[in-house]
């Protein structure tokens, strides 16, 4: 475990370096999970590359910050910690609010970035009462609605089919400081990146899973139709976490679209 005070914040986190001539490959993973989350698409990637993974504010075993939070925080925490680690570029994998991370840390520092995958993500996600209900019904902690919301991570077939694996990362959800997630709800409900997206000239991949009930496709596919030369891949059967859900299929098209022009 390696652990950094960034911004008067101390984050968790894993920097894998393999060879310095593979790629660089930045991981922010989703809301209400920790890093832990990428572990089976690790299985799947080239064991050469070198990888950042970390617990952003408020998950995992990162400190939780007095103040709320914006989505410009999170991103701020984000280059902080990449220049702690000595990156100077990289590829970047948001997933859900990991994306949303993604967008601020391009607008504030394009050089850092070399490419882009937005997954499970958009320029915008959800509305203001939704994401205000939802930090209302976690004040006591986020068990009411653990279930709903793996629900909208996984497929029926999945948490049919994995129930030992839906049970963990049930574990991991409700495990997560309640405080932290809801800091974190309210960032995402503040965000919207509807007239910056375009900006991005970085090569783009956006991902999205066919049954995601959190980020829906379409909205995935909306997003990457606002940024010039953006690729879309529809991933089935898949929700809203493909990196556990199909990790394999998405291993393929992060090596293809990283090793591409």
């Amino acid at each position: 475990m390696a652990f950094a005070n960034i911004n008067g914040t101390v984050l968790h986190h894993e920097f894998l370096t393999e060879d310095e001539d593979a790629p660089t490959v930045v991981l922010i993973n989703s809301l209400g999970t920790d890093f832990r989350i990428w572990l089976p698409l690790l299985d799947e990637l080239d064991a050469n590359w070198s990888i950042l993974l970390y617990d952003k504010r408020g998950h995992g075993l990162s400190d939780r910050t007095k103040a709320p939070c914006s989505i410009d925080d999170h991103a701020d925490d984000l280059i902080g910690l990449c220049r702690h680690v000595g990156i100077k570029k990289a590829v970047f994998v948001g997933l859900s609010v990991g994306g949303l991370i993604v967008q601020s840390v391009y607008l504030k520092k394009p050089d850092l970035i070399q490419k882009i995958v937005l997954s499970n993500t958009a320029h915008k996600i959800g509305t203001a009462d939704a994401w205000n209900a939802r930090i209302a019904a976690v004040e006591n902690g986020i068990e009411p609605i653990a279930d709903s919301v793996l629900e909208r991570w996984f497929t029926a077939d999945f948490r049919e089919r994995n129930r030992a694996d839906l049970a963990g990362y049930r574990n991991m959800l409700v495990r997560q400081d309640a405080s932290g997630y809801a800091d974190t709800c309210a960032a995402i409900r503040d965000a919207d990146f509807t007239g910056s997206v375009s900006a991005i000239k970085v090569p783009v991949l956006a991902i999205a899973g066919d049954q995601d009930g959190a980020t829906p496709p379409d909205l995935v596919r909306g997003t990457a139709g606002m940024i010039a030369g953006a690729r879309f891949e529809l991933l089935a059967p898949c929700g809203h976490i493909p990196c556990v859900e199909q990790p394999e299929r998405m291993a393929e098209l992060l090596t293809e679209f990283i090793h591409g022009h």
